[in-house]
């Protein structure tokens, strides 16, 4: 499922400020993720992901900075860059490796296994929590973190297909004030608002609920009853496979400010 993205939250220096099938598609070609990874192994990659932004990344970040939007970093996801004594520090994964920038030596790389290990390498006692946020994966600190390489692949491009798109309709829409995009670390969606919609991308729901394969959505803050465009009772999503192209998706998420606009116009009317 999606965030609401209803927390304000400052940008850092050096952030980014009807659906076109295929054929229509522009000269933008999402990156390719390699070899198609079963969705079982992609479902135990997210799993762990999302388990070290929860529990590790986002809870480190929020006991430093007071804020938990977490960033696409190459290779997969990570905290905004942030001052702490004097250095700038960024934690962040990058396939299987938790990885330090700003420490010490510059940079460490340290492979993942657990959440135990990975909050003693951040310096993060296990367990610690925020109150911006209530976990939704389980905390299991010393079960395995299973990140199989061609799965964290495949998740990392379409992290980037999705900040790509955003990016473009964000500057599409600049007048309205679009908020940066930000990676939400409760629902592991990566995400920006315009006019009290959210607009983004998800790399698959948890739990068995939802869609199992990563999608786009469109979410508006007041959902719209199902129906035509609004196939999800969050609003619309349109499934991976779905899209060829980042061209694509910005269509999508055009499609959505249209159908948006639509509901919002009707409501004002009656």
């Amino acid at each position: 499922m999606f965030g609401a993205i209803l927390r304000g939250e400052v940008a850092e220096p050096g952030d980014r400020a009807g659906f076109a099938t295929p054929w229509q598609a522009g000269h933008v070609i999402a990156p390719d993720p390699g070899p198609s990874t079963s969705i079982e192994r992609l479902v135990a990659t997210r799993s762990a992901w999302h388990a070290l932004a929860e529990h590790v990344l986002a809870p480190d970040l929020h006991r430093r900075t007071g804020r938990i939007g977490l960033r696409r970093t190459p290779g997969g996801f990570g905290q905004p860059g942030h001052v702490v004594d004097g250095i700038r520090r960024r934690v962040r994964v990058d396939g299987s490796y938790l990885v330090i920038d700003g420490d010490s030596a510059g940079e460490s790389w340290n492979p993942i296994s657990t959440i135990r290990d990975a909050c003693q390498v951040v310096g993060l006692p296990v367990g610690a929590r925020t109150s911006a946020y209530e976990p939704s994966s389980t905390l299991e600190p010393d079960a395995p973190l299973v990140i199989e390489a061609s799965a964290s692949d495949e998740l990392a491009a379409w992290f980037r297909l999705v900040e790509d798109a955003v990016e473009v309709f964000r500057r599409r829409h600049a007048g309205r004030h679009p908020s940066i995009a930000q990676l939400w670390p409760e629902h592991f969606d990566l995400a920006c608002s315009v006019g009290e919609v959210n607009y983004g991308g998800s790399p698959g729901d948890a739990g068995g609920v939802g869609r199992s394969e990563p999608y786009l959505y469109v979410g508006p803050w007041k959902p719209p009853s199902v129906g035509g465009f609004w196939n999800e009772p969050y609003g619309a999503a349109v499934s991976r496979s779905e899209v060829m192209s980042v061209d694509d998706a910005v269509a999508f998420f055009e499609s959505g400010s249209v159908e948006a606009d639509r509901i919002r116009t009707a409501t004002r009317e009656n």
